[in-house]
């Protein structure tokens, strides 16, 4: 048997949905993947080369998923990776309460779909996990789309914003907000590399009212949260007051809380809750989310502590996105 992180644990819900599918083995599911031409496993370590084989394998039972129920078209292709990502869960976790892996599935469709303009990554500082991210869907969403995904990074400080952009060769902005009459300038912007990695805006705020105006000035229709520093003092702040504002001008908003991780405020009433909750982040995540996950933007242990699997939560987006892609380019 293929080993992996809790693999004994995991495998009945796991041969479980291989039988659901048709499907003799994870070994058997990269077969037939690779036989079309791509490896999920491998997108899986290209996209965080930290994450854990339990990743790599729940990706690749999803791949497989996909084409076995003939779902070739991208966005379609999203939704059985979550299915595949899901059947990894731990029984009882977060993560499977949440339904998580279904949740990243959905995300990843909605991201392919011509329905939306722009994804922002909204972190409490601009991160790393959030660039992994941004790049591996700025590679591919638009080789599926008619028309183009714009990505965007929107943090709290704006000289962690030009580190971040330069040295991931992104498109920095700095703004400037006024707050008496609630306008957003451009003050500069910094062209720090070519290609896809040149079209990512990345912005640095002073604070939330700053955040909010980017959102609007870059018509944000998705954005994930971070869950890493400042989450109470930015993200979702920002993601919150965002939201009552675009339904107040009727335009769509589909807002995910990468929520739920250990070791952050805490607040008396959620840590009696064990673990239907962890602390003040998860509780504002539930405040403006449509989608919650669980664990850290980042850090692929925290993330399998929640139940899922060893991944941060934002390169996740990004391979959920890359894989989808691949699926369509084997069959179209």
């Amino acid at each position: 048997m293929i080993e992996f992180e809790r693999s004994v644990e995991r495998m009945p819900h796991i041969q479980q949905i291989l039988d659901m599918y048709g499907l003799e083995s994870l070994t058997k599911s990269r077969e037939l993947c690779n036989k079309h031409g791509f490896d999920p496993f491998d997108i899986v370590k290209e996209t965080q080369t930290i994450a854990f084989d339990d990743a790599a394998w729940a990706y690749t039972l999803g791949a497989a998923i996909a084409i076995k129920q003939e779902k070739f078209k991208a966005y379609e292709a999203a939704n059985a990776i979550g299915e595949g990502l899901q059947a990894f869960t731990i029984q009882g976790s977060v993560a499977e309460q949440r339904k998580v892996g279904l949740g990243h599935g959905n995300l990843a469709s909605r991201l392919l779909s011509e329905e939306s303009r722009c994804f922002c990554f909204l972190a409490g500082h601009e991160s790393f996990a959030a660039a992994e991210g941004a790049i591996k869907i700025a590679q591919n969403a638009n080789k599926v789309r008619q028309l183009p995904l714009r990505v965007i990074l929107n943090g709290l400080g704006k000289d962690a914003a030009y580190l971040i952009a330069r040295i991931n060769g992104f498109n920095y902005i700095e703004t400037r907000f006024d707050y008496v009459t609630d306008e957003l300038s451009v003050v500069r912007e910094k062209l720090f590399g070519k290609g896809v990695r040149g079209e990512i805006n990345c912005y640095g705020a002073d604070d939330v009212m700053e955040g909010v105006a980017i959102m609007h000035k870059e018509g944000v229709d998705i954005s994930i949260t971070g869950n890493s520093t400042n989450p109470t003092r930015f993200q979702h702040p920002v993601a919150g007051t965002y939201k009552k504002e675009r339904l107040l001008l009727k335009q769509p908003y589909f807002s995910v809380a990468s929520g739920g991780g250990t070791g952050r405020t805490l607040h008396p009433d959620n840590v009696g809750a064990g673990p239907a909750s962890y602390g003040m982040t998860d509780t504002m995540g539930r405040m403006h989310s449509d989608a919650q996950f669980a664990g850290s933007s980042s850090v692929p242990a925290h993330v399998e502590m929640m139940g899922l699997v060893g991944m941060g939560n934002n390169p996740m987006v990004g391979a959920s996105v890359a894989i989808a892609v691949a699926i369509e380019q084997a069959f179209s």
